[in-house]
């Protein structure tokens, strides 16, 4: 119990010190911060005895006092961030260092007029001030979980994504959010709002990463909220590359209208301990999603990822695959949930979880869940975890490949299936090189 008080006192302090330092911001900002901040004291850090939290221990976490980055943070040179700009979006980026927006990295050349692409704060105080107060929090604050509340409370950082109806932005939108050499200990609250009205269509790649390398331990708390419109088309890439004594926890939550489509891939590559909450809702006829991920995690790295696709009415369709490479002495977890509302007929849902286990140290917890109340429905869902097939191996080495590239080749290949469903070439390469770069570090073991 004393330790419990000692973490909310923390950021009490943080909080009012925070809220001090953001008195122009209008009411109706200040009352939802401070209503989330009394949901979080009133939750507190969710523990393993939570079933949603069951294979997740954030007590290191929670022990921890991170302090909330300000506009005091450190900034980069621009050939330091260049190395994390996706080739496609050199034109079309926001970057955020330690959760503060940095204009002079940032470039906006190629967003059509009428798009807007802005920091959160620009967008409250301007134009598009009424698109955020009619969305913001609206998903998080329904099914919000203690980490959400606290993003709630401290966002300071982060972005408004707004296409009118019937625009389509040729160039993809890249969030990339940095932490500096030197902001160990620090706090980052990114804050994504994203409305893509009737019949529009956006891209979005949304990256994490740290460009010191200096091994600090910080903390990245983000929540998305993404609206899709009637017959609107969002492609939504999450690249997580924090750095490998960083904590990650984010959210990721999509509501999807008539004939809308929202597709989310997720890259899992850094963070000792990282959790990605999915929640997407198809609220409306015709609606669809296809979420799809990769986790690669090796010594010291737990990755978990819990995912809800909700159908609430008739005639929508969901994909998930999700496919997890584990090394070494790490843990993943994968729950994904599909629930099928009464009433919900010719619902059509799919879901595949597999996992390929490189070292006999490595633990995978996997739990694949339909949830039904309709009889007129085609569901299908099904979880893998084993090592590489003997068989194809042998019939490498039957080709005379020696046995640690035939293991390579395979483990590759595994990864394959998710690396060539990305759409951009820059994320494609990174993964290819991350993928490889572990697997030619462990030849060298």
């Amino acid at each position: 119990m004393s330790q419990a008080v000692k973490e909310k006192s923390i950021y009490a302090d943080a909080f009012r010190e925070f809220s001090g330092r953001r008195a122009g911001e209008p009411v109706w900002v200040s009352r939802l911060r401070g209503d989330a901040f009394e949901s979080f004291e009133a939750a507190g850090f969710p523990t393993t005895d939570d079933e949603d939290w069951k294979y997740t221990n954030v007590a290191p976490l929670a022990r921890r006092a991170f302090v909330p980055a300000s506009a005091a943070a450190e900034k980069l040179e621009s050939a330091a961030v260049e190395t994390f700009v996706s080739a496609e979006a050199r034109r079309s980026r926001l970057v955020f260092v330690g959760g503060v927006y940095n204009h002079e990295l940032s470039s906006l050349e190629a967003i059509p007029g009428g798009v807007a692409v802005e920091e959160l704060g620009a967008a409250l105080a301007g134009e598009h001030a009424e698109v955020v107060r009619e969305h913001l929090g609206k998903l998080s604050g329904e099914r919000g979980d203690a980490f959400s509340a606290l993003n709630t409370a401290f966002a300071g950082g982060g972005a408004l994504i707004h296409v009118p109806k019937e625009v389509e932005v040729a160039a993809p939108v890249q969030l990339l959010f940095l932490t500096a050499p030197g902001e160990g200990g620090s706090a980052s609250f990114p804050r994504v709002l994203v409305v893509a009205e009737r019949h529009s269509r956006l891209d979005l790649i949304e990256t994490y990463a740290a460009a010191g390398g200096d091994g600090a331990e910080y903390l990245t708390d983000a929540v998305v909220e993404v609206f899709v419109g009637e017959g609107a088309r969002v492609t939504h890439y999450k690249v997580q590359d924090d750095g490998d004594a960083a904590y990650h926890v984010a959210s990721t939550r999509a509501d999807v209208a008539r004939d809308g489509a929202y597709e989310l891939t997720t890259v899992t590559l850094g963070a000792q301990l990282s959790r990605h909450g999915i929640e997407v809702l198809l609220g409306s006829e015709g609606a669809s999603c296809r979420v799809d991920g990769l986790y690669l995690v090796g010594t010291g790295q737990h990755a978990d990822t819990h995912s809800l696709i909700d159908h609430r009415v008739p005639r929508c369709t969901s994909r998930q695959n999700y496919k997890g490479i584990l090394d070494g002495r790490s843990r993943a977890v994968f729950n994904g949930r599909v629930f099928v509302r009464e009433g919900a007929h010719q619902t059509d849902a799919e879901q595949s979880n597999k996992n390929l286990l490189l070292s006999p140290e490595a633990r995978v917890d996997t739990k694949p869940q339909l949830e039904i109340f309709n009889d007129d429905v085609k569901c299908s869902h099904g979880a893998t975890v084993g090592q590489l097939e003997e068989e194809e191996l042998f019939y490498l080495l039957s080709r005379g490949l020696h046995p640690d590239l035939a293991r390579n080749l395979l483990t590759y290949g595994f990864a394959e299936e998710i690396v060539e469903g990305i759409k951009f070439e820059s994320i494609r390469a990174q993964l290819d090189s991350a993928i490889l770069n572990r697997l030619r570090a462990r030849l060298e073991v």
